[in-house]
């Protein structure tokens, strides 16, 4: 059952979402040569703690930090580790939520370390389109595939493909609600979308083959053909206005 939101709620939502944006952009001048994952999870939680926010994915379901990191050919769930260091030319794909007052809020980014490959910085470009074009389709009336049809033809027209082991989801009180959210599928299907439905968008994109593997540390997904991979992520409402996104600050 997917669950409507309240306005109210919703601004809930979006205060979180705020907070989390908020860190990404401050981690985000900390992605340089040298660095550790493990210390940009330190710096996750010392600035959730900073904005009286409980970082949403340590501990959930075993996860042992409060930040995905996941570089290169890892997909999501990178876990973050001292012995990681970020090198010039990598991409890291850096994925974050908190719990406030309640209600969820959940993003993610991927970013370069220093000067990166132009395949590399493609890959990022169409990703983040493509996030863009699915919430392009969270309007009142069109089918929840639309999001998914949107990104999968924005992707596979550049000749990336889609993961499909991993989707997005609903988002609230908990941090996955229903309905999952596959970033590839035929257009028109699936239920009717309607105003006060939230939604964690996220298209994780192979620069090379979908297939995916999980590491022996559990969590960590890397590309089979261990290819590049890039995630971005966004939270957003649907509303009788079109889709409006939470995860994005005001300009």
């Amino acid at each position: 059952m997917i669950l409507l939101k309240s306005q109210q709620e919703i601004e809930k939502i979006r205060r979180s979402c705020l907070i989390v944006a908020e860190i990404l952009e401050r981690l985000k001048e900390h992605i340089r040569p040298g660095v550790s994952t493990f210390d940009l999870n330190v710096l996750s939680e010392e600035f959730a703690a900073r904005l009286s926010a409980k970082p949403a994915f340590k501990g959930y379901n075993g996860f042992p930090y409060a930040l995905c990191t996941s570089v290169n050919e890892e997909v999501v769930h990178g876990i973050p580790s001292k012995k990681r260091r970020l090198a010039e030319g990598d991409i890291i794909s850096i994925d974050f939520g908190v719990i406030k007052e309640g209600y969820y809020g959940d993003a993610a980014v991927t970013l370069p370390v220093g000067k990166v490959a132009p395949e590399a910085a493609k890959l990022c470009q169409v990703t983040r389109e493509a996030l863009f074009k699915g919430i392009g389709q969270a309007v009142v009336g069109n089918h929840l595939s639309d999001i998914s049809h949107a990104i999968q033809s924005h992707v596979e027209a550049f000749g990336y493909s889609v993961v499909r082991e991993f989707v997005g989801h609903g988002i609230g009180k908990n941090l996955h609600e229903s309905p999952q959210i596959p970033n590839y599928g035929p257009p028109g299907k699936g239920v009717k979308l309607k105003a006060g439905m939230v939604f964690a968008i996220e298209p994780m994109i192979n620069r090379g083959k979908p297939g995916v593997e999980v590491l022996q540390d559990k969590w960590t997904a890397v590309t089979v053909d261990r290819s590049l991979s890039a995630h971005f992520e966004h939270t957003i409402a649907i509303t009788a206005n079109g889709p409006d996104i939470l995860s994005q600050p005001n300009p």
